[in-house]
């Protein structure tokens, strides 16, 4: 008999659990690791890693001397679990977490649109 992994309520409005199980210990919906923090999307850049993507975030910055906004963008390194599956172009809800590496501090939480 298959012993099945509690999924955890994340509480974020949005993003809702995926349908597959993992057994990651970095997992936010079926591991031990815990969303607190900033929530940010993003377009997924690079997915070559075994369980790390690049995420592009876009964002505006008011730029005080000119009076107007200008586009930025930050490319951030992100988590990923193994029951999330995500591809090159896809928008995606990443959270901030506690370091799990030298230069990931974020993880994909789900994907908004393929």
């Amino acid at each position: 008999m298959p012993k099945f992994k509690q999924v955890k309520n994340l509480k974020i409005p949005g993003v809702s659990p995926p349908e597959r199980v993992c057994s990651d210990p970095n997992c936010p919906w079926h591991g031990a690791l815990r969303v607190r923090g900033v929530l940010l999307e993003g377009v997924v850049a690079k997915a070559r890693a075994r369980r790390m993507v690049v995420v592009q975030h876009e964002y505006l910055y008011y730029d005080k001397k000119y009076k107007r906004y200008e586009r930025r963008s930050k490319k951030i390194h992100a988590h990923l679990p193994d029951c999330i599956s995500v591809r090159e172009g896809d928008l995606v809800v990443i959270g901030e977490t506690r370091p799990i590496s030298k230069t990931v501090k974020f993880t994909v939480l789900g994907v908004k649109r393929r």
